[in-house]
């Protein structure tokens, strides 16, 4: 059979390529804009929330050009491709651009609002109307039909519960005598928050003193009184029962990112409330408490994140960086639905110690451990804590120990492997990712935090800075998805 074959004549397709409509809209280096629209002009945004720009182009054009995006200040807040997040309180703007056409958008951080105390979860509460077994009272006081009587100076009532939750609050009912300043601390002393009636003031111990004048505090009068930790920020709220007045100071940490001479700054000390409640008279004829309690300030989590000082960030970043520490980007990524509960210095012993009074309560789907760095680590210990987790309805997470200058990490984190396969469960490799090779074994200590100490520790590199959080967090998108389903 036959094929009819129609040939376009050549001068017919070389028209067609020269109409108008068909030729390119930009070549290289040709098209230029006149314009670059933005969905947004400004943005107002709390530390650590997120935002995504659009931008487009004027004119537009079938394929358009790569915008660049940049930030003017990114210790205030940082742009990926449109993608704005939220680092510190302060202005800053953002600016996209081709070649030299560019538009800027006003950027305003603002502090993060704590916790609604709506979400909070009962950890303890007990009235005081007759002997608690869990406070130690130090002969300071004595238990009436209507509280703990609290007559003497010196020394502190304790309560023996074990919190390091990075977000609670510890409450207390009380009657003060008009001469009265009340002490509300911390069993190790780095947090102590003061209640001056005589003076009308409440105060925290920073330097220098945080304080303010409450013209409503007067003796004879039950108040309460409450002490928030949430990360950064502490908090004092004090409430006139009989009136509904209230008042309320905040005071934030501001670490040093590093030790000695290695130090990023000099830093602001507020505490971080470790690790039992103590209360008492600083001065003054009395106090009467009838009631404590302490709450978590969220429940009923997807995740709940414990360790050691490497899981407490909030104890060593500066303000301005807290956020790109990888507890804070792990929880962010989460939309929050997540907390850590980390305490400096602390061994397995410990975790398993305040787990035990926070994990019923607050409740989580996976609870993720990193630690190791005190000791401790043996196979008998990290499988005790795997099963308690396990007995709590919770998805135990064991994660490696990032590396340090000492290389220690290499055998605990041989022992975590160990138990991680005894058990069927999963865990991150922070070695590899803080290491120079990739490898978990020598520490990259351009990801680590410079602490030079002078009691015999010598040059120290184990705090991960905001690259070594950087890349933690990229690290359990890879070894932990499940957690971000």
């Amino acid at each position: 059979m036959r094929r009819n074959i129609f040939l376009f004549p050549a001068f017919f397709i070389l028209s067609a390529l020269s109409l108008p409509g068909c030729e390119k809209q930009h070549a290289p280096g040709k098209y230029k804009p006149q314009s670059i629209y933005v969905n947004k002009t400004s943005l107002t945004l709390k530390v650590g929330a997120r935002e995504q720009l659009s931008a487009s182009v004027v004119p537009a054009v079938a394929h358009p050009p790569a915008l660049q995006w940049s930030s003017a200040d990114e210790s205030a807040a940082t742009v990926v491709d449109g993608f704005v997040e939220a680092v510190a309180t302060g202005e800053t703007s953002v600016t996209v651009a081709y070649q030299d056409v560019g538009t800027a958008i006003a950027i305003r951080v603002e502090e993060a609002d704590l916790p609604a105390p709506s979400g909070r979860v009962v950890l303890y509460e007990s009235a005081l109307t007759a002997t608690v077994p869990e406070l130690s009272v130090n002969g300071v006081g004595s238990y009436t039909a209507e509280g703990l009587h609290i007559t003497t100076t010196g020394n502190t009532v304790q309560l023996n519960k074990f919190y390091a939750l990075a977000e609670r609050m510890a409450q207390y009912r009380v009657k003060f005598s008009a001469d009265a300043k009340a002490v509300f601390k911390s069993s190790q002393g780095d947090f102590n928050a003061y209640v001056d009636v005589p003076s009308r003031r409440i105060s925290i111990a920073t330097n220098p003193i945080t304080g303010k004048t409450v013209d409503f505090l007067q003796g004879d009068r039950e108040y309460t009184v409450e002490i928030y930790h949430v990360y950064q920020q502490a908090k004092v709220r004090i409430v006139d029962e009989q009136t509904g007045e209230e008042a309320e100071i905040i005071a934030v940490h501001d670490g040093q990112g590093g030790v000695g001479q290695g130090a990023l700054q000099a830093g602001f000390s507020v505490g971080m409330q470790w690790d039992h409640y103590c209360f008492g008279l600083a001065g003054g004829t009395s106090m009467l408490v009838k009631q404590i309690a302490v709450y978590a300030l969220k429940g009923n989590v997807k995740l709940l994140i414990y360790g050691d000082s490497v899981s407490q960030p909030e104890g060593y970043f500066p303000t301005r960086d807290f956020p790109q520490s990888w507890t804070q980007r792990i929880i962010r990524q989460l939309g929050g639905d997540a907390v850590s509960s980390g305490r400096g210095g602390g061994t397995i012993h410990t975790v398993l110690e305040y787990i035990r009074n926070e994990l019923p309560f607050v409740k989580a789907k996976y609870v993720m451990v990193t630690i190791g760095t005190n000791g401790g680590n043996t196979a008998a210990n990290l499988s005790e804590l795997t099963e308690y987790i396990r007995s709590q309805g919770a998805i135990p997470i064991l994660n490696n120990i990032p590396c340090n200058e000492s290389g220690t990490q290499t055998g605990v984190n041989q022992i975590i492997s160990q138990v991680r396969q005894k058990y069927g469960i999963n865990g991150c490799r922070f070695d590899l990712a803080t290491s120079l090779n990739g490898d978990g074994k020598e520490v990259d200590k351009s990801m680590m935090y410079w602490e030079n100490y002078t009691n015999g520790w010598g040059e120290v590199y184990h705090h991960p800075n905001e690259k070594g959080g950087q890349k933690m967090f990229e690290r359990t998108l890879i070894d932990l998805p499940e957690i971000y389903e």
